[in-house]
């Protein structure tokens, strides 16, 4: 969620009134667990989350602790800032996780709001990047942004990834990915949510020291360290919006894959 400070708690200093602020996923943590204690607050088990432990962003007004708000800029539409603050956090954080060497192959599994914000990133970071996905309008989007190779889901890219992030939450894409990685690489599942992985073939998938990793929400670091890293790169989201009377089309536009990039809630009086 993107919007300006209407009121502050009495005991907040780090926001005034009419600053433009972000919400993510990431809602509250204990602070007190290992997991906190040691820089990984995304582990935490008493975790908290926006959407789900509470109201999400279809309203006019949400409610958020100060030290989990992210300041924003106002220069910049909040249409564009939106996307980074869960499909773009999310994908860094995976993108981070898979190990990729520099000016190493990446392999893309998925192509949406997500991924499109992520191979910007590895592109800057020297990467070749390789777009395994389904529908028309993701792989126009992946062409658009000039990645070396796109095929269908199931698509053997024409080179060893030496790293792959699947982004769709398809788990037959699983084994698919790693014997698309040469030895030793790394695939990292971006989801919070993967069908059923089929049982794979121990010598075509995981042997060779092949590494499969999940991704956990996010920490607050990895926020703040990925916008950074979108203001300096500035980043290019492809956003659909609709207004708040649409979000019944908004869904059936994304399960039917008519829109591709992020897809933008907007308020009229916003």
């Amino acid at each position: 969620m993107v919007g300006d400070v209407v009121q502050l708690g009495s005991d907040v200093t780090s926001f005034t009134i009419g600053d433009r602020v972000g919400i993510a996923w990431l809602r509250e943590t204990c602070g007190q667990c290992a997991w906190c204690r040691s820089g990984r607050e995304n582990l935490c088990p008493d975790s908290r989350f926006t959407g789900w432990d509470a109201d999400g962003g279809y309203a006019q007004y949400a409610t958020v602790r100060a030290d989990y708000a992210y300041g924003l800029p106002h220069d910049v539409s909040p249409e564009a800032i939106a996307p980074l603050l869960c499909s773009g956090i999310i994908g860094a954080r995976a993108l981070a996780r898979a190990s990729l060497p520099v000016g190493g192959k990446l392999g893309i599994y998925g192509y949406g709001a997500s991924a499109h914000l992520t191979a910007q990133v590895a592109t800057a970071q020297g990467a070749r990047i390789f777009v395994m996905t389904r529908g028309e309008e993701n792989q126009a989007l992946a062409r658009s942004l000039g990645v070396e190779f796109v095929g269908g889901e199931q698509a053997s890219p024409p080179e060893p990834l030496d790293s792959a992030i699947v982004f769709a939450p398809a788990g037959e894409l699983v084994p698919v990915a790693l014997r698309a990685t040469a030895r030793g690489g790394t695939v990292t599942l971006a989801g919070i949510h993967m069908s059923e992985i089929p049982a794979m073939d121990y010598d075509t998938t995981l042997f060779g020291e092949r590494d499969l990793r999940s991704v956990t929400a996010n920490t607050r670091e990895d926020g703040r360290t990925f916008l950074a890293l979108a203001h300096s790169l500035d980043l290019t989201t492809k956003v659909t919006t609709y207004p708040f009377a649409a979000v019944g089309r908004a869904l059936n536009d994304l399960r039917a894959g008519r829109a591709s990039g992020s897809l933008c809630i907007t308020f009229a009086d916003a």
